[in-house]
């Protein structure tokens, strides 16, 4: 009951709330044939012009197949005036919506007799902001306060999105998938995002936020899809853009170590040079983008305290001081092989070389003793490597086309570990190399087809995936690595799947309904030596379905539902058997056993254009089961925790989410962000089977949540731009537990030079170093509550050229 009285307050709320743009501009096309013999009627004039003053907007003449095509008409309603010597006048009315780039009128029939036809007179609106039906899009040129940043601290700034532990979440969940130019790659990762801080905001042109992804994208993600969209010139000859920015992170101590460990990292250097060309003439289009990004940064520094049941307390500080030098490079070739075909190609290349210097001091519960000191060098290489291909075939008709692609991504992770284990007593060297190398093969066929009311869609998708991966333990003095739980596993999944959309649009009512049919198999071999695990996998063949119901009630005004079923298939490192002792007392282990989440998201929208700014909201909810998350447990008469993954049953999220933006002035303009959420896991109990079996029971946990983001424009005089973002975050539930609130502050500010080609920035994330993240965990057997005062506050300044 208490939901049912939520929903309707919710939806009462929303209905003073506002829409986005579609969009802009479409593509009209059709073709002009004899009424009588069916000839095609080459020459003949065709008017488009306004129904409401029989204004002429453009004009062309049919070619020689009797089509007519007519580019960049904005949505609205028109008529046709058609003539031909000898033929009858033709008038056909026609509606141009906003959710499909191009439309078809088919045939349209001209007859000798001369006959007037009444006007039929339809009603359209136009958006002014860009938003098409299932996504939202930003510029990352308008966020001044990250640039010379990381994608995942531009997207911080986004209506919706948070970070938590380097994770994306979109609308208070984490699953979230992340692709590239409309493609998974490893870069991002295969159903769960990663890897984005090792992007630069200056490769990027835009990013889509997707909250309700359509039959044709792959299935995985629950919470929407982001699409990252790389920059890529249009003009003509010789162009590119060069920059630089530069600067210090952590530039105070928001809390000291811990007694007899290194210094934490101060003043960190940040510098980022970046280098995109663009060469355009006639049918060819080359383009590279390449930059590189030296970080050093405190990574973490979380101070934790443990109390056991047994009444044994530990205080441990986890002090990583971070290394990191990032090389990024896309690159290739566009080609328009003739009027009906092109081809475009494209390499992403990245490397991430990590070197973490850790430290890890365990003290008893008044600081009088220190029991343990762990010591740790990390030395890791990330390469990854992404080939892209796509061939497309045009019809004849506008907007109807073919497209064949392959995608190639290999990515590799060497990861090596060195450990000092410093007791009273004795001194230990440990080590470990664990080695993971993923092969992913894409082929997707895609199919559209213009239609009078809208489109339809249709395609296949192929993917094999290959990930073997080895951890090889060296073992010192009384090590405390699981050295039996080393190996081997190979990992791999197939996944073909076929879709299909349909979408229309009229005067008054908005339809997409898709469906997509996936089968899915999934096996991972382990070592038959493992101490713990067996091989296991899963497989499945499901539907999933999508549907979205608009209904204008005026020009300003519609309202939306929709409807989506969609899965999260766990991550390969969800389910990795090998031990990971970046924390010495905190291990963290995959779970072979676990199985997807499947996820139906139900939502409702009302959207309205106001004067010079628009208001939209949104109630959501979600209803998931077999949750991912990850479980701790301990085992009798040890004090080391086990983190692992597992399906933690039903669990829901319902929520509001609420974004105005409104030009006050030429001056002042703002946007403001409202998303207000319940978050509810019902009861479940698991089975940890690492290092021995164990279970969890757990009673259902909810909590009301949400975040508030406001950013501030200001538009002064000789171009000088100033932007302010505010962020709070509500506590939240995490696995166990509870995270607390948090805050930062950014501004940014950029001088663009009078001939438009150069641009000075100057911006600070967290200017107050307020962000620190607050975790309080009850599991069996234990608490636990931390404060990690990891690195936030980043100054930085830099230049722009365009060439």
């Amino acid at each position: 009951m208490p939901n049912k009285f939520t929903i309707l307050f919710l939806l009462l709320c929303s209905i003073v709330f506002s829409v986005k743009s579609q969009v802009s501009q479409v593509t009209l096309s059709g073709v002009l044939k004899d009424q009588g013999n069916g000839s095609s009627m080459a020459y003949s004039n065709v008017l488009l012009k306004k129904s409401k003053d029989s204004s002429f907007v453009q004009g062309t003449i049919s070619d020689a197949n009797g089509r007519f095509r007519l580019n960049n008409i904005k949505p609205g309603t028109y008529y046709l005036h058609i003539s031909m010597v000898g033929y009858q006048l033709k008038k056909q009315n026609v509606f141009i919506g906003s959710l499909t780039e191009y439309l078809d009128v088919s045939t349209i029939l001209l007859v000798p007799d001369q006959q007037q036809l009444e006007e039929v007179i339809v009603s359209a609106k136009r958006d002014e902001i860009e938003n098409k039906l299932d996504k939202k899009s930003y510029s990352v040129e308008t966020i001044n306060s990250q640039t010379g940043g990381s994608v995942l601290q531009v997207m911080q700034s986004l209506p919706g999105i948070t970070v938590q532990d380097g994770k994306l979440n979109l609308r208070g969940s984490s699953q979230v998938a992340v692709l590239v130019d409309g493609k998974q790659t490893a870069l991002t990762g295969f159903g769960a995002q990663s890897g984005l801080d090792n992007i630069p905001s200056s490769a990027i042109e835009k990013i889509e936020i997707i909250n309700n992804p359509s039959a044709k994208y792959d299935a995985n993600g629950n919470a929407g899809i982001i699409n990252i969209i790389f920059k890529k010139s249009k003009q003509e000859g010789f162009n590119g853009k060069i920059g630089l920015s530069a600067g210090l992170g952590a530039l105070g101590i928001k809390k000291e170590n811990l007694p007899s460990i290194r210094p934490q990292f101060q003043a960190t250097p940040k510098f980022n040079p970046s280098l995109s060309l663009n060469y355009r003439k006639k049918n060819v289009n080359l383009f590279m983008q390449g930059d590189f990004n030296y970080t050093p940064t405190l990574n973490k520094n979380e101070f934790v305290t443990r109390i056991y049941d047994s009444g044994d307390v530990i205080q441990q500080q986890t002090k990583r001081n971070r290394r990191t030098n990032i090389g990024t490079f896309m690159g290739g070739i566009d080609w328009k092989m003739n009027e009906q075909n092109s081809f475009n190609s494209s390499i992403l290349f990245s490397s991430e070389k990590i070197l973490d210097d850790g430290d890890e001091p365990f003290f008893n519960q008044n600081m009088t003793e220190r029991r343990r000191l762990w010591q740790f060098l990390e030395d890791e290489l990330k390469t990854t490597v992404t080939a892209m291909n796509n061939f497309q075939h045009r019809f004849e008709q506008p907007g109807h086309v073919f497209n064949f692609s392959l995608n190639y991504t290999w990515h590799q992770e060497d990861e090596k570990y060195f450990f000092t284990n410093i007791y009273p007593s004795y001194t230990g060297l440990d080590a470990f190399k664990l080695m993971s190398d993923e092969h992913v093969t894409d082929l997707n066929v895609d199919y559209v087809r213009p239609l009078k009311w809208g489109r339809v869609e249709a395609g296949l998708k192929y993917r094999y995936r290959f990930i073997p991966t080895s951890m090889l333990f060296i073992p010192g003095l009384n090590s405390p690595l699981d050295v039996t739980a080393g190996g081997w596993a190979d990992y791999k999944e197939t996944i073909p799947a076929i879709y299909s959309n349909y979408i229309f649009e009229n005067e008054k009512y908005e339809v997409e309904a898709g469906l997509r049919m996936e089968y899915v198999t999934v096996k991972y071999d382990i070592d038959p030596n493992h101490n713990t695990y067996k091989s296991d996998g899963y497989q499945y063949v499901q539907p999933f379905p999508n549907v979205r119901l608009g209904y204008k009630l005026n020009e300003n005004n519609k309202l939306s539902f929709f409807y989506s079923r969609r899965v999260d298939r766990p991550a390969e490192l969800d389910i990795r058997v090998f031990p990971k002792y970046d924390d010495a007392e905190i291990v963290k282990v995959g779970n072979p056993a676990l199985k997807p989440q499947f996820t139906n998201t139900m939502e409702i929208a009302y959207k309205s254009s106001i004067n010079r700014g628009y208001l939209y909201t949104a109630i959501y909810q979600r209803l998931a089961d077999a949750t991912i998350t990850r479980i701790a447990t301990t085992i009798p008469g040890n004090t080391l925790i086990y983190h692992i993954m597992q399906n933690a049953g039903k669990s829901s999220n319902l929520g509001l989410e609420i974004v105005l933006s409104q030009e006050l002035s030429k001056v002042l303009s703002f946007n403001l962000n409202l998303n207000a959420y319940q978050n509810r896991i019902n009861s479940f109990s698991v089975f940890n089977q690492y290092p021995i079996p164990t279970s969890y029971t757990s009673e259902q946990e909810e909590i009301f949540s949400g975040s508030a983001k406001w950013i501030g424009f200001v538009h002064l005089p000789n171009q000088w731009n100033v932007q302010f973002s505010a962020i709070y975050l509500a506590p939240d539930l995490i696995p166990q537990g509870r995270i607390g609130q948090r805050f930062s502050f950014d501004v940014g500010i950029k001088k663009a030079q009078k001939n438009g080609k150069g641009e000075y920035f100057i911006n600070a994330s967290d200017l107050f170093n307020t962000m620190v993240i607050h975790k309080d965990i009850l599991a069996k057997g234990f608490r636990m509550s931390s404060s990690d005062y990891y690195e936030t506050q980043v100054i930085r300044a830099g230049y722009q050229l365009k060439f």
